[in-house]
């Protein structure tokens, strides 16, 4: 019997795999990193709080990481292909970030995302270079993307199997590598907590394995907005849990158990009401004049909570959260006393709390407003 033997060697597109895999990467080189920025709390407390500021990415957004992470993987393994549209389901940064490495490379992008999603995030999209692709249903949204894919013979990303998988945890300058490295020179170099929000569930992942992987002793708390099932799955140790409706922070919460959340990695989850996500995001704006996204409000509110406990155990050390993204593509809505109305959302109770616990040390923002699992102490 002959040796079977077939070459599917391309040079033309081995020459355009090669230049833009270069491409990306030379985006990464040319970045400098983010800043990790102290948010004020009385110097007698002996606690260092932190937000690590990915609003500074080219695409102003934490999911500039995870798209140049996402392009790179499909890039090496053949999925994406010259002049063929790149897909994803996205509420809106990732596919902003996107759009500007499709463009980058010359693929074409489309984003498939809910109707209700930033006015801001969609232009931005398209000056990018991308296309919108709207869906009534945000549980739609893998469904038309893997259908809009099949029928252009181009490439959905599909963000919510890949992101945990795409990133290099071990290291390679990935968002925990950076943390740490930033905090080497600090009073407690060692976070006792990183407060992380999950949208695919990739940067949590990458976190938490990248702590046991150095064997730190940190412990990873994920915050989960309201009508999101990742809370409620963990908790229950539910992989089918599911919400019914969509999140009103975007780019955070998400209607099934995403395949890249990873629950066995974390320590603990928080649900935070969406008003106190955006009592959290406006506190941010008077404490250090910056202006951020509602889920950088969700992991505020959770760090705030755990600084709060410290404080009244009488422990020291540092806690770190995110920035994710910038408050002007949220005018209308976070920043928005009309759309707070028109959502039914008081949002006084919880400003309230954070202004006691920053001037007495109190915590009053317990009950609906500070769910913790029974793994979390």
């Amino acid at each position: 019997m002959p040796t079977l033997d077939v070459d599917h060697t391309d040079p033309g597109y081995r020459e355009w795999l090669k230049e833009a895999v270069r491409k990306v990467q030379a985006d990464n080189n040319r970045s400098a990193d983010t800043h990790l920025l102290r948010f004020p709390l009385p110097e007698q407390w002996g606690i260092d709080l932190y937000l690590k500021d990915e609003s500074t990415h080219p695409t102003g957004s934490l999911k500039h990481r995870l798209a140049r992470s996402l392009f790179l993987y499909g890039l090496c393994n053949g999925w994406i292909r010259p002049d063929r549209p790149v897909i994803e389901a996205s509420s809106g940064s990732t596919a902003v970030s996107e759009a500007y490495f499709a463009k980058l490379i010359g693929v074409p992008f489309i984003a498939v995302m809910p109707r209700t999603t930033s006015a801001e995030k969609c232009r931005l999209i398209e000056f990018h270079g991308g296309q919108c692709h709207f869906v009534d249903d945000s549980r739609t949204i893998y469904a038309e993307s893997a259908a809009l894919a099949s029928r252009t013979g181009g490439h959905y990303m599909d963000q919510f199997t890949y992101a945990e998988r795409a990133t290099d945890w071990r290291g390679n300058n990935n968002i925990a590598e950076s943390i740490y490295r930033q905090l080497s020179l600090e009073r407690y170099p060692e976070p006792t907590w990183i407060v992380a929000t999950a949208g695919t569930g990739g940067t949590s992942a990458t976190l938490a394995r990248y702590v046991h992987y150095m064997q730190h002793d940190t412990r990873i708390c994920v915050a989960d907005p309201e009508n999101s099932c990742f809370f409620e799955g963990w908790t229950t140790d539910n992989p089918d849990a599911t919400s019914d409706c969509g999140s009103r922070i975007e780019g955070i919460g998400r209607p099934r158990m995403e395949p890249s959340f990873v629950p066995g990695a974390i320590d603990r989850m928080m649900k935070v009401p969406d008003a106190a996500s955006i009592a959290a995001v406006r506190a941010l704006e008077s404490a250090i004049g910056r202006r951020a996204g509602g889920s950088t409000g969700t992991g505020l509110w959770s760090a705030l909570k755990i600084v709060a406990e410290m404080v009244a155990e009488g422990r020291t050390g540092s806690v770190v959260t995110l920035l994710c993204d910038p408050g002007d593509r949220y005018l209308d809505k976070y920043y928005s006393d009309a759309w707070l109305r028109q959502q039914a959302l008081d949002i006084t109770p919880y400003a309230n709390a954070i202004t006691r616990l920053l001037e007495t040390g109190e915590w009053s923002g317990s009950g609906p407003a500070a769910q913790s699992s029974p793994a979390g102490d």
